[in-house]
């Protein structure tokens, strides 16, 4: 009944290179590229006359590129866009990825890692979180953040620092990382009795591995508290008495005092470990803290704790 403002008619006069470009959110040469290498383009093109793209050429330029960010090589993605024929009735969204990878049988490290990216680059925040979403519930937590989102988030940040350009696919990144991290803590029910206490150092801002470790917890049944970016010392000090946390987690990536949050760390009966990972911290820890290099030693050693 209502016609969509960006695809033609199906017996009308098509849509120009342009606004297909336009559409899909690449360039017009790419677009030529593709018609020329892999045969996806106009369907009725005529020699001599201009290029005019129909609602199915449209559609069919959507499924190649819904399938590339999925992780897809293009000449992958292009063979099978090819003979692909729209759904005539909508049975609802479809998430990224389900028509090439079906339950049980999601794609590999590689393939993760190229869709990500190229989700991320186009700011499609839906197809991340389908790809980020899909891998945690699959591979788990510690899987999917070693091998999937710190290559990728760490290629995001140096392309940042080399060209200055990219702080919008970082940031949109991060927000979708965090909310799939989070998704994940709410979906498991702790068994411990006292919950890890996870916080960031006094400077620090960037509060995503908090959330990963928080997450790999709810996994293996361990609550954790959450206390966010640029917690104070006596925040964290209030918080331990309060608490009376089974262990304590201090993330810093910027340069941060060790011996100030080892004595922010209140003596109270029984006494949680101090661990501390991250960058930011100098060597060696003082005495009263443990430093862990990665996910999954900071999992192990509150496993412990907890």
């Amino acid at each position: 009944m209502f016609a969509s403002p960006d695809l033609p008619p199906t017996d009308g006069p098509g849509l120009s290179v342009a606004a297909v470009a336009r559409r899909l959110g690449v360039s017009p040469s790419t677009l030529r590229t593709w018609d020329r290498r892999y045969g996806i383009g106009p369907s009725d093109h005529a020699d001599g006359s201009h290029r005019r793209y129909s609602a199915h050429d449209v559609a069919r330029l959507e499924h190649m590129q819904t399938l590339v960010r999925s992780g897809v090589r293009v000449a992958d993605a292009a063979e099978v866009a090819r003979d692909w024929r729209a759904p005539a009735v909508e049975s609802g969204p479809l998430a990224v990825g389900d028509a090439m990878f079906p339950a049980g049988d999601y794609p590999d490290r590689d393939v993760l890692v190229r869709g990500l990216t190229a989700s991320a680059q186009a700011l499609d925040a839906r197809a991340c979180g389908s790809l980020i979403g899909r891998s945690l519930q699959s591979r788990g937590v510690m899987w999917t953040w070693d091998e999937v989102l710190r290559p990728v988030l760490v290629t995001a940040g140096r392309q940042w620092a080399r060209t200055g350009t990219g702080v919008d696919v970082e940031h949109m990144l991060s927000q979708v990382v965090s909310a799939e991290l989070t998704a994940t803590v709410a979906r498991e029910a702790p068994r411990s009795t006292r919950p890890a206490l996870l916080a960031c150092a006094p400077k620090e801002d960037h509060c995503l591995p908090v959330y990963a470790v928080a997450a790999a917890l709810a996994e293996r049944g361990v609550e954790a508290r959450l206390l966010g970016p640029r917690t104070p010392p006596e925040a964290l000090s209030s918080a331990v008495r309060r608490l009376g946390p089974s262990s304590v987690f201090v993330w810093a990536y910027l340069p941060a005092d060790s011996a100030a949050s080892v004595t922010s760390v209140p003596r109270i009966r029984p006494e949680p470990p101090l661990v501390l990972a991250g960058p930011g911290w100098s060597q060696p820890v003082p005495e009263g803290a443990t430093f862990v290099c990665d996910l999954a030693g900071a999992v192990t050693r509150l496993l412990r704790a907890a």
